[in-house]
């Protein structure tokens, strides 16, 4: 993607020209101009094609010609009847696909204000993202071929400062997005664990926990799952100050399996592949880091995820065995499938203990239960807390990264309790999704206190099968923008 300019409004003589359109528009500002430069052919070309501005609505005119227009095409996108940020933003992310094989494009923002047009180019970097670091044989054809995009405006200053936060969180989803797309071969616990050092130029503090560390803090429940792989796991703290000094933090975890094979509970051969992405959560987590430190938010914020490979082999962790996890409590592993809660379950007790955190939101790529409640248009979100779910589901729907909440509750709870152990990790078919999330809530709630908590399960969320408005296919990296409006809104300042 390209980088993205701020200009005062000028009618271009090449590329390509973009007019955003409200419904119930008239051409004005570049647009007229536009429209006069090619001899009327604007206003016959969008009426003949029917266009009025709608929200989703789009018009290609191709080659207009007059005066010493030499355009290559003219587009015009519509914002419906009421413009906002999120009408801005999917009319940007429209917009790509439809000019990204122009090399110069002009946005006709003189009819916005910054803020708007801010949004505007939020949209269209967030779908021009693109994961082609492995591709050796591509076309020129079929390689994007924008190099500058420029949003003519009648504030620039104005509006390159509203982007400035924006192009921080876009940095966040792609970081995210490029973790969630590696292959696993290359991202393996150590490899992840790695790349959050790059955090620390943006003033992130990063620790490494490694596998003596674990062993010695007691990370049982997390290195039983590892225990089948040759890649020993890691725990990585994230940590950025930039609130109180002395304040309690904010905090989010993230399940990090790189690639999970079910272990000795194997999963079929058919769509394998696609659990490289069970590290999404820990992506989301990272890239919300990244986020709130580009962007200088002023809260304190702790991101703590937990990387391992979940493999089967001689050393690997059988159903049946009983592991003591860090708090305490006891599990016995009936399927080693169900390995990301295992992870959370040791992650989400060393936050609460060594943080003590004004609340904790974890994201797992968890269930497959939650694709068959939900499908891939909304996460499922689990809470202790009815103020923190309100505030979540809020977020979610403000930045297009949609909750539903699910039920918690005793009677869920009976279902995953063990003959021999505290609790087991699984509780049958039927409700799978939130026994998984019972199961996590037995290490945020225990007798020494209550702390606010949210579980997002994002199975059917972290990885798209066809592109949105912002979204090319691919990985999503869902939660960055939606834990970012959380922070920004509720616990700044």
């Amino acid at each position: 993607m390209s980088d993205i300019h701020f200009v005062k409004p000028a009618l271009p003589r090449a590329g390509a020209l973009v007019l955003p359109l409200a419904e119930g528009f008239t051409l004005a500002g570049l647009a007229q101009q536009a429209n006069e430069a090619s001899g009327g052919a604007v206003a016959r070309g969008l009426e003949a094609a029917g266009f009025k501005g709608k929200k989703g609505q789009s018009c290609t005119l191709w080659a207009p010609g007059g005066g010493k227009d030499h355009l290559s095409r003219i587009v015009a996108i519509g914002l419906g009847a009421a413009p906002d940020a999120s009408a801005a933003e999917a009319a940007g992310g429209a917009t790509y696909p439809l000019v990204s094989a122009e090399p110069e494009v002009v946005i006709a923002a003189d009819g916005m204000n910054a803020a708007l047009a801010a949004s505007f180019a939020f949209g269209v970097t967030l779908r021009g993202y693109r994961f082609d670091k492995y591709r050796t044989k591509e076309s020129a054809e079929d390689k994007p071929k924008l190099v500058r995009l420029s949003l003519a405006t009648a504030e620039p200053e104005a509006a390159r400062a509203a982007h400035a936060p924006l192009a921080a969180i876009a940095h966040g989803v792609f970081v995210a997005r490029d973790l969630v797309s590696e292959p696993p071969n290359v991202l393996h616990p150590t490899e992840m664990a790695n790349r959050c050092k790059a955090l620390e130029k943006l003033g992130v503090s990063v620790e490494i926990l490694e596998p003596g560390d674990l062993r010695r803090l007691g990370f049982r429940a997390l290195l039983g799952v590892a225990m089948g792989s040759a890649q020993e796991p890691r725990v990585v703290v994230m940590q950025w100050n930039g609130g109180a000094e002395g304040a309690a933090p904010v905090s989010f975890i993230g399940k990090g399996v790189t690639f999970d094979t079910g272990g000795i509970s194997i999963k079929p051969a058919a769509g394998m592949e696609d659990m490289k992405f069970d590290m999404a959560g820990a992506g989301a987590v990272i890239g919300l880091m990244a986020a709130l430190a580009g962007r200088k938010a002023k809260v304190n914020a702790v991101g703590v995820v937990g990387l391992v490979e979940n493999m089967p082999s001689g050393t690997a962790q059988r159903p049946g065995d009983v592991v003591k996890s860090l708090s305490g409590q006891t599990i016995e592993v009936i399927n080693t499938d169900a390995e990301g809660r295992l992870v959370l379950a040791d992650v989400l007790w060393y936050a609460r203990e060594r943080f003590k955190p004004r609340f904790m939101v974890d994201l797992a790529t968890l269930t497959g239960a939650i694709i068959v409640a939900l499908g891939h248009e909304h996460a499922g979100l689990f809470s202790n807390d009815d103020a923190l779910a309100q505030q979540l589901a809020a977020a979610g729907t403000a930045t297009g990264e949609a909750l539903w909440r699910m039920p918690l509750g005793e009677e869920y709870d009976k279902k995953i309790k063990s003959d021999i152990a505290d609790m087991k990790n699984v509780g049958g078919r039927p409700g799978g999704s939130i026994t998984a999330a019972q199961f996590i809530q037995r290490f945020v709630d225990t007798r020494d206190g209550h702390v606010a908590w949210a579980h997002l399960d994002i199975a059917g969320t972290a990885w798209a099968t066809k592109p949105t408005a912002t979204v090319p296919k691919g990985a999503t990296g869902f939660g960055v923008r939606l834990l970012d409006r959380l922070v920004a809104e509720h616990y700044e300042g």
